[in-house]
Order: structure tokens, then C-alpha cells, then sequence
């Protein structure tokens, strides 16, 4: 198993109970919603991804939220073969409100305030985004999603997630995948890949290790946010995850 000179210890103390963090971002992708469909939303896996983050918050834990579109726009993708760049990257961004409302609904359901922010303003279905409103609602405890990633073609929702965290002042960037981690390849093609438990920004951008696009990572070295990596498929991983414990891969330069 490879690893850097830094330790889980060295980015917050190990305890049983006490969260590392006051307050994150969590990055997800939309195929995570998909469970074992070939795309859409997956309505048990959407459940239990509500409890797992009602879990964090319970825990006092003051959560923002990214999540992709990969589920829905794999569906309309053959449609989208010739399509305009811009044009197919608002689809996308179309398809992160959509996640974002049914991932509200279902918070919801089980008595978690939620309200949903986008960058592309619709004010007949959300909130349009304003940061210290944003600030105002984690600050009551309510979690936060933010839909549209940026408003701006070219970009994943990689890099709105990086910026929103920063935005926010998040304690660390946590991103929900469905491995346990960062590997030197792709464990499910490499059974000989190894997980890493601790890189610096450089490491993930010089070996290429697509924990992040790029420029999601500068934007995390430059404002000093660590980038946590888990796996968000099994039950009760995200708050494991906050605590310190299980497996996960930690990205900072401390």
C-alpha cells in the first residue's frame, strides 16, 4: 500500500465520537443515484444516501452539497452525439437540478431542512445562489445543495465543487465515489492496484490519478481545502468517514 510522509492524524485528531470537521462539501456523482440502473435515479439508493447525510448532520456537521448529472444525461447521450458543446454542457447542468430536488425531497422526508441553490437562476424551483444566504441556511443547520455546478460551459461539476467549497469556508472537500479511495489504477480493471492513504495536490496531478479534473485540484491547493476520498456505496460510510475511521484517501499538502 503506498503512501506520503502525512498521516490521518496529522489532518484532524482520532476520537470515537467527535467529527473532524465542522463543515463540508460533499462532491457526488449522478451515476452514484443510479444504484444498479443503467441510468436515472435509483429511489432506495437515494434513501439511503439521505440517511447517511442525516446521519453527518446529526452528528453537528454543517454539509453543502455537489451532485453531478451523469445519470441523467447518459440517457439523452445518444442525442447528443454532434451536439453543440455549450449546449450539451447546459443539458448537464439541467440535469444536476434535478438531482439536486429529488436529493431535497428525499432529505426532507426524513425532517432535513434542505434548500437548493442554483447558478443558473429558476426561482420557481429553488433559490437562486447567493453566498451569505447559502452561509446563512448551513449555519442553521440546514444542508445546502448547489445545482448548475458553476452556470458556465466547459467545466465538470468537479470544479464548482472546489469553488463553492472554498466559498463556504469548508473544513474539506469530501468526495463520495464508488471506491474506498485513490489507487494507482482502477481496482476494478487492476487487481493489483493499491489504495492510497495519504497525497499531496502535486502527486494527484503529476501521476494523472483522476481524483479530480485539474483544475478543481489547483483551486483546492491554492485556498489549502482537503480533498477526502471514499466510498459512498456501502451504508454509514460518509460519517464513519467524519469521524476518521474506515478507509478513505486524504489529499493535502499538510
Amino acid at each position: 500500500m503506498q503512501s506520503s510522509e502525512l498521516k490521518k492524524d496529522d489532518v484532524a485528531p482520532m476520537s470515537d465520537v467527535t467529527p473532524k470537521f465542522k463543515r463540508v462539501l460533499l462532491k457526488m456523482s449522478g451515476e452514484v443515484l443510479m444504484g444498479d440502473r443503467e441510468f436515472g435515479i435509483d429511489p432506495v439508493t437515494l434513501d439511503r444516501l439521505a440517511g447517511d447525510i442525516k446521519e453527518a448532520v446529526d452528528m453537528g456537521i454543517q454539509v453543502c452539497i455537489v451532485v453531478g448529472a451523469g445519470n441523467i444525461f447518459r440517457g439523452v447521450s445518444g442525442a447528443a452525439n454532434g451536439m453543440e458543446r455549450v449546449t450539451a454542457d447546459y443539458i448537464g447542468m439541467l440535469g444536476t437540478v434535478m438531482n439536486a430536488l429529488a436529493l431535497q425531497s428525499a432529505l426532507e422526508k426524513i425532517e432535513v431542512e434542505t434548500r437548493v441553490q442554483s447558478a443558473i437562476p429558476m426561482q420557481a424551483v429553488c433559490e437562486p445562489y447567493v453566498r451569505r444566504r447559502a452561509l446563512r441556511h448551513m449555519e442553521k443547520g440546514r444542508v445546502v445543495i448547489f445545482a448548475a455546478g458553476s452556470g458556465n460551459p466547459f467545466f465538470t461539476t468537479d470544479t464548482p465543487a472546489a469553488l463553492r467549497a472554498t466559498e463556504m469556508g469548508c473544513d474539506a472537500l469530501v468526495k463520495g465515489t464508488k471506491v474506498d479511495g485513490v489507487y494507482t489504477a482502477d481496482p476494478a480493471k487492476d487487481p493489483s492496484a493499491e489504495r492510497y492513504e495519504t497525497l499531496n495536490y502535486m502527486d494527484v496531478l503529476t501521476k494523472d490519478l483522476k481524483v479530480m479534473d485539474a483544475t478543481a485540484i489547483s483551486l483546492a491547493r491554492e485556498n489549502d481545502i482537503p480533498i477526502l476520498v471514499f466510498s459512498i456505496k456501502e451504508k454509514g460510510n460518509f460519517a464513519q468517514a467524519m469521524r476518521g475511521e474506515g478507509n478513505f484517501t486524504i489529499v493535502t499538502d499538510k
